[in-house]
């Protein structure tokens, strides 16, 4: 393919995306417009472009052009894939869990809160979830257990840093999201808060807390939209989240065992709350 370019020098320019930008310089906050990401593996970027994303450059090891490398060569042509020996490649951090490819590829506008809740009935809320592992570990459990959209407050992580990315399986091009931003449904949490009842949102404060209920609740299952707010990781919600929900729940543990990993809690309240919605699931 005359689109392939070997690179036999770490330092060349070309590697500048995937071996030396920073995840702020991607994110490109002063011009959005530019911002980029890094997926891996083809079958992560497989996903990127079926939900619309551009590509900008591939990266693959010359070794490990494979069938599934190429299907996705096959997918973007004329963009240009960069290879290079693994004695290359092996400086690049975290090369290694790769599987084969990189691409770098374009971020689109974000979504708007009403739009991510349009046809929503059941939707998640992060509030500042700082570590990208459990971002992205989150994404994946809303994706696969029947959650219709993700909201993230400003101090959380992004989505589309490399590690969420990864640690998703792709599910963050899957399941839409976007930021709970001032402009849009006012400050957090009680702007946000309003803002989502407006939307026909009952709202539920993962807690530990006096007056929480157990995750299993009928009142929880007989509302007709709910999003489900998790905090971050150590503190939790703020008292002014829980203050401000119409529910505080809880998941009933044994053992004197208090609390899980924010990742965790979230696939257990996923799939409680999600149950009987995959045969029907629109």
């Amino acid at each position: 393919m005359e689109n392939i370019i070997e690179i036999k020098d770490f330092c060349a320019p070309q590697l500048d995306v995937y071996a030396r930008l920073t995840e702020a310089q991607l994110l490109n906050k002063d011009r959005p417009e530019d911002g980029m990401f890094i997926a891996e593996s083809p079958k992560v970027i497989m996903r990127a472009l079926d939900a619309g994303y551009e590509p900008v450059s591939m990266l693959a090891e010359d070794r490990h052009v494979n069938e599934e490398v190429k299907a996705v060569m096959e997918r973007c042509p004329g963009i240009p894939v960069y290879t290079a020996p693994f004695e290359v490649l092996a400086q690049l951090t975290g090369y290694k869990l790769t599987r084969g490819m990189l691409c770098a590829m374009r971020r689109k506008p974000l979504l708007s809160v009403r739009d991510v809740c349009k046809h929503a009935r059941r939707i998640a809320i992060l509030e500042n979830v700082m570590n990208p592992t459990n971002v992205g570990a989150i994404f994946r459990s809303a994706a696969a257990l029947y959650m219709d959209g993700i909201l993230l407050t400003p101090g959380c992580s992004n989505p589309l840093y490399r590690r969420a990315i990864r640690v998703s399986m792709g599910t963050v091009f899957q399941i839409p999201w976007t930021f709970l931003g001032e402009e849009e449904a006012g400050p957090w949490p009680e702007g946000g808060m309003a803002y989502l009842r407006k939307l026909g949102f009952g709202t539920a404060s993962m807690a530990l807390h006096d007056e929480s209920v157990d995750l299993g609740d009928r009142r929880l299952k007989e509302e007709r939209k709910l999003a489900v707010i998790l905090g971050t990781e150590g503190e939790g919600l703020s008292d002014g989240t829980i203050a401000v929900s119409d529910y505080t729940i809880k998941i009933p543990m044994s053992h004197e065992v208090d609390s899980l990993n924010v990742a965790a809690a979230s696939a257990v309240a996923f799939w409680e709350l999600g149950k009987g919605r995959g045969r029907n699931h629109e």
